[in-house]
């Protein structure tokens, strides 16, 4: 279950990065590592690192039936539901639903700053941030675990085929309750989207 969870997560542009994100779990201090838990991440600490084949990856993508939320395989059916994603990650599955969009001008003007200062950022960038910022005072530990929202989003719960903080990434950034949203909801919408564009990709093609 936690490998379809997995693989079914990176059909946006059919990868698999949990080898990277092993790899920087492993480097990180722990007391980053405690913060990260607080945050209601704790459980993607632990996801061993995977080389998924692309064909797997493909097939899973093609597999799922998108009328039921189910994946349909000759051994029967795995019905994918945000309690399922809990589970299986450790993430939050209950509660409120971040928003689809975020105005940037109904942001405060705090927030704005905010916004300004991750646009434009690539992965890379985060995760240089995320690996070098110290957490020896409040302030830098809310940047830390801003960066952290921004690169576990990009990196492995909301990848994208653009290489940049993308609108999607936005709204959980300014939420630093986020242990009370419904991430079982929001990474099974973006995977149901992610296979969406994936089909209509390859029907144009």
């Amino acid at each position: 279950m936690i490998l379809i969870l997995l693989c079914l997560q990176q059909t946006n542009d059919l990868k698999c990065a949990t080898q990277l994100l092993s790899e920087k779990f492993e480097k990180m201090s722990e007391a980053k590592k405690a913060i990260i838990r607080g945050l209601g991440f704790g459980g993607l600490i632990h996801i061993p690192p995977m080389n998924v084949p692309h064909k797997l990856l493909k097939e899973l993508a093609n597999s799922f039936n998108l009328d039921k939320n189910k994946l349909d395989t000759r051994h029967g059916s795995l019905k994918i539901k945000p309690k399922k994603i809990e589970a299986a990650l450790g993430l939050n599955a209950s509660g409120d639903l971040f928003s689809d969009k975020l105005s940037f001008m109904e942001l405060s003007e705090e927030n704005k700053e905010i916004f300004r200062r991750f646009q434009g950022k690539t992965l890379k960038n985060l995760t240089n941030q995320m690996m070098d910022i110290g957490i020896d005072n409040d302030q830098d530990c809310l940047m830390f675990k801003r960066i952290f929202i921004f690169y576990i989003q990009m990196a492995f719960l909301l990848p994208t085929t653009i290489n940049k903080v993308s609108p999607v990434h936005l709204a959980p950034i300014f939420r630093m309750n986020i242990t009370e949203y419904n991430w079982g909801s929001h990474v099974l919408n973006f995977i149901i989207k992610g296979i969406i564009n994936y089909r209509l990709k390859k029907k144009k093609n």
